[in-house]
């Protein structure tokens, strides 16, 4: 897996161990053991301990618990705070209290709040300023049966241009969309990643590992950023008045060119390749 700020987060159902070590090797910037909607009751206690005999430092994951209104979130807690979880994605986030207990477990777990109801969406402030939440996470199709809304397009881009600007009020990276429930639909995942991109989100939740690449891909400066960066900052150094393809060069522009080629710089360190 990466170790940089994710890009893709691909879940994988905790009742299924056989699954874990694959999920890992998917190439997704992180992998999400999911306790809650991937399991039915009956098998919540086995899937636990499943997910604990599995936990090693060597891989570590995100545990997505179940509920703080359920009987099973505060051993789901406990289990997150041994070796190998790298946080906790909380679902129906909707009390900073309950952040609060999740942060407990560990104080090096990073807190994922997902956002799925109209009363999370109401604490959006508070929840992004709660200690050791680093991103918030879209649940778009629980939040759209929540609310009755219809559609996912621009019935939800208020609600997602608010995500991302209480992330960045909050200083937290930039926010993670929901799901593309079309697995063999690749032309629907780019189209989603590429608005939530466009939108100003970071990463995508996926849930097949077919998804990853096309997530990843999306993220990634392309080949023209990279080239329109170099350019920019290539220019820039010279000092003084800069016009790059009759536009002016200020700071927001130079700023944008440098967060560009981080990026790239990133990859090039996650893959292995040597930095230019």
């Amino acid at each position: 897996m990466q170790t940089s700020v994710p890009r893709s987060y691909l879940f994988v159902p905790g009742n299924r161990p056989e699954r874990f070590d694959k999920a890992c090797a998917a190439g997704a910037g992180a992998v999400i053991i999911d306790l809650e909607d991937a399991v039915e009751a009956a098998e919540k206690l086995a899937a636990r301990a499943m997910v604990k005999a599995w936990l090693s430092i060597a891989q570590p994951v995100f545990i997505r618990v179940n509920s703080a209104d359920t009987e099973w979130f505060r051993d789901d807690v406990a289990l997150c705070g041994m070796p190998g979880v790298a946080g906790i994605v909380l679902p129906k986030a909707e009390r900073t209290e309950d952040i609060a207990f999740a942060a407990g477990a560990n104080t090096a777990l990073s807190i994922l709040p997902l956002i799925e109801s109209a009363q999370g969406f109401a604490k959006l402030r508070a929840l992004a300023q709660a200690p050791q939440v680093r991103r918030l996470l879209f649940g778009a199709i629980d939040f759209q049966l929540d609310l009755g809304i219809e559609g996912d397009d621009d019935a939800l881009l208020y609600f997602r241009s608010q995500l991302v600007l209480e992330s960045r009020l909050a200083g937290l990276d930039a926010p993670v969309d929901g799901v593309t429930v079309a697995i063999d639909d690749a032309d629907q995942l780019l189209a989603d990643t590429r608005r939530a991109r466009r939108l100003g989100f970071g990463a995508k939740l996926c849930i097949h590992p077919r998804q990853v690449s096309h997530v990843n891909q999306c993220f990634r400066p392309s080949v023209e950023e990279i080239a329109w960066a170099e350019k920019v900052l290539a220019a820039a150094a010279h000092g003084g008045a800069v016009a790059i393809d009759g536009k002016m060069v200020d700071r927001p522009v130079l700023r944008k060119a440098q967060e560009i080629l981080n990026g790239s710089i990133r990859d090039n360190q996650i893959i292995g390749r040597a930095v230019p």
